[in-house]
């Protein structure tokens, strides 16, 4: 379909393919889980921010993940639940605000990684060097982290988006339910190849270098942990690299079956529905994994919803 007759910077935009029947049902499911998504990642983000008894490395990196989580989900599903009562035919999209969503979605998933690598670091040394832990965990060294998680992932989506926008377009339709890299130069006739070099490129060093650092970090903890004779000490390390495990693996099984299903074009649909999985699945579980395992946080939880009740009782 190439309808000409609105301005070039408008795109036709395919958005959440649901039947008339199943808009409402959907509607009202994504508008949970974003809703709990938000104040589950916020509540997270508030709480270590005010509790000064969370003021530790560990818990200020991890602040980085609620925070990326809640600007993931609202680059997609805000724009999905507005199209969802919308014509199929009448979804359009200006092509500055298809850029934002794209640069917002490859952000959020290449910054999943970085975040969860430099997570992974901290625990590799209060594991394996506890004794230099602050002397290296020091305020410059998790500035110097955070700066690296979020500054390689903006450079990285800069230089893949920035070989898209230069292509000139002579199509004018996404076929996907948000846009993102793929979809942005599947508009362009001209040659895509330094595009695919680099997306591929840039894919490869991501998952590998996350995957590596994680595999030589759990590697390491385990070797200490084995050799360690204080059971309670090995224990309380493995809990907490098991909840820092689980949230990486949930986060790279969401975007391997996306790849995976990119292999059979007659799966476009379940393709496309684990593209939507992905900035979903991961920012709505992650606060939940964190909030039951991480012992400190959980008792904060608790300490403030109790303290509010007992508060409201005497009033």
């Amino acid at each position: 379909m190439e309808n000409l007759s609105y301005p070039r910077d408008m795109l036709f935009l395919e958005g959440l393919n649901v039947t008339q029947q199943s808009s409402y049902p959907a509607f009202i499911l994504f508008l949970i889980i974003y809703i709990f998504t938000m104040v589950s990642n916020i509540s997270l983000i508030v709480l270590i921010t005010m509790e000064r008894s969370l003021h530790h490395p560990m818990y200020i990196i991890f602040c980085n993940l609620p925070l990326n989580d809640a600007l993931g989900a609202t680059v997609i599903i805000p724009r999905l639940l507005s199209d969802i009562f919308v014509a199929s035919t009448e979804r359009y999209i200006n092509y500055i605000e298809c850029a934002i969503q794209a640069f917002g979605a490859h952000m959020f998933g290449t910054s999943s990684h970085t975040i969860l690598m430099i997570m992974a670091f901290d625990r590799y040394v209060a594991i394996c060097k506890p004794l230099q832990y602050t002397m290296i965990m020091t305020n410059r060294m998790i500035v110097k982290l955070i700066v690296f998680a979020w500054g390689s992932a903006f450079l990285f989506v800069g230089v893949l988006l920035g070989l898209t926008f230069r292509l000139s377009r002579c199509r004018s339709e996404i076929l996907h339910p948000f846009c993102d890299n793929a979809s942005i130069f599947k508009l362009s006739c001209e040659s895509t190849v330094i595009n695919n070099i680099y997306g591929l490129t840039f894919t490869i060093l991501l998952l590998g270098s996350s995957m590596g650092s994680l595999t030589f970090t759990y590697i390491r903890i385990a070797i200490v942990c084995k050799k360690n004779k204080n059971r309670v000490l090995s224990s309380k390390a493995l809990q907490t690299c098991s909840t820092h495990l689980t949230v990486y693996i949930i986060m790279l099984v969401s975007g391997f079956i996306f790849i995976f299903l990119h292999r059979f074009p007659e799966w476009s649909n379940h393709r496309k529905l684990a593209a939507i999985l992905f900035h979903v699945i991961p920012p709505w579980v992650n606060p939940i994994i964190y909030g039951l395992q991480t012992k400190e946080i959980r008792q904060k939880l608790f300490n403030k919803i109790f303290r509010n009740d007992q508060v409201r009782l005497l009033r």
